[in-house]
């Protein structure tokens, strides 16, 4: 797992440490599910290539708002600092991850306490993403979202040269210690940095949002969203046949995905699945991989993917449903599909996720249990969007005929000498284009 060094320096890359000893530690009310929160937590290290050995929970007390720290200085109590540090020393632990957020002066102030290095879980979520970006595009806003998590981070690197520089004086440049000076070169090396990646993510951006609108427009096409580690890749896989990496890891897939799903006979559609969501999941990755999520949430239609055997499910939905509204998706575009329901036993679970996602659709990805009636569900969505048309279009009305080929599907088609004979699939906004061609 990679680690944020003791000095308090930034790193932007991934340097992965198999089976780092760490100890996990969650600050939480008395309502909220510590051992689920925990578990997490625990998936989050293993997938960053660390070994929990411990755990430990600190109760918010209740006049503290569930946002806010027990103490400013270290978050935790002065008590549990040092249950931590006896923890640290006892187990051997290399690191110790929280569960909460953490400011650069509370992760300095607990290095310097439990005698290791601290992190939280955003930068052990950056770290995976890190770890696990295969694109050009997935690398540059890692590193972006990297750079500005870590660059407050920054101060505090090159405290050893300020106690060497000695002496006072006006202030200026020349007559600070070379800490500082250092600092102040790096602060503007990384906003330099900064301002450089969004310059490049802009113009792929650009790029992708045209391609993928391009696509849109003549193609009805479906996005697979959810909570990370949910089966979407594994019904992906299920639906198309394909082989798109899928494993039982948190992230395990960060660039999209495309596969064409044929739904009903001679009906193909493109089917899309990208990064799944997570609680907490840091803001500066939410708007980073906005591109990278184009290709789903430009769909016609989003199947919203839950693992119905999660203990966790209710709250993993409302996760999901957050970060849609936040990227600006309607709920009428989203379908639920509630995956695993074969390992459900209990039918109250399936209902009580029905209630969070009216008109869901039970299935299982590793079975074949409702995947015929996802895939009907899905045609018949279409059918509402798009119209099947019989055209005949005379030979001096190209341009119809580009357009329609332009927005929509030619079925089959055959050229006469009255012109252009076809059956077409247009969106149901171009039929009234068509009314003048239109053969009965």
């Amino acid at each position: 797992m990679s680690v944020v060094p003791s000095n308090g320096s930034s790193r932007t890359t991934s340097t992965q440490i198999p089976s780092e000893r760490v100890l996990t530690l969650g600050v939480y009310g008395a309502s909220v599910p510590a051992e689920r929160r925990l578990a997490e937590l625990a998936s989050l290290v293993r997938a960053a290539g660390g070994d929990v050995v411990h755990t430990m929970v600190q109760r918010r007390p209740a006049n503290i708002p569930e946002d806010r720290p027990i103490t400013s200085a270290t978050y935790i109590g002065s008590g549990k600092v040092l249950e931590v540090a006896h923890a640290v020393a006892e187990h051997e632990v290399q690191a110790v991850v929280f569960d909460n957020e953490l400011s650069p002066a509370q992760i300095r102030e607990l290095e310097s306490r439990v005698g290791c290095r601290v992190l939280d879980r955003s930068e052990v979520i950056l770290d995976i993403f890190a770890s696990r970006a295969r694109t050009k595009e997935a690398s540059l806003q890692v590193e972006l979202a990297q750079l500005q998590y870590t660059a407050p981070r920054l101060r505090g690197m090159w405290s050893h040269l300020a106690r060497q520089a000695g002496g006072g004086g006006g202030g200026g440049m020349a007559t600070r210690g070379p800490g500082e000076q250092q600092l102040e070169i790096d602060r503007r090396i990384v906003q330099k940095r900064i301002l450089l990646l969004k310059e490049r993510l802009a113009q792929i951006e650009a790029r992708r949002e045209r391609q993928v609108e391009a696509r849109s427009a003549r193609s009805w096409g479906v996005g697979l969203v959810g909570y990370t580690n949910a089966g979407k890749s594994t019904l992906l896989n299920a639906l198309t046949h394909a082989e798109a990496y899928a494993a039982d890891q948190l992230f395990a897939t960060l660039d999209t995905v495309s596969r064409r799903w044929e739904v009903q006979p001679g009906l193909a559609i493109p089917l899309s699945d990208t990064v799944g969501f997570v609680r907490d999941l840091p803001h500066h990755l939410v708007t980073g991989f906005r591109s990278t999520l184009a290709e789903a949430l430009h769909a016609a239609l989003l199947l919203h993917v839950v693992d119905a055997s999660h203990p966790d499910a209710e709250a993993q939905v409302k996760v999901v449903q957050a970060v849609l509204a936040e990227l600006g998706v309607p709920e009428h575009r989203v379908l639920g599909v509630l995956n695993k329901c074969d390992q459900v036993a209990d039918p109250l679970v399936l209902a009580a996720l029905g209630q969070l996602l009216p008109g869901a659709v039970r299935v299982s990805a590793v079975t074949g249990e409702g995947l015929e009636k996802l895939a009907r569900i899905v045609a018949d969505r279409r059918s509402e969007d798009w119209a099947e048309l019989q055209v005949h279009v005379p030979h001096d009305q190209g341009a119809l005929v580009a357009r329609v080929n332009a927005r929509g599907e030619v079925v089959e088609e055959r050229w006469e000498e009255d012109g252009w004979h076809a059956t077409v699939r247009v969106p149901r906004g171009m039929v009234p284009q068509l009314r003048e061609v239109l053969t009965l």
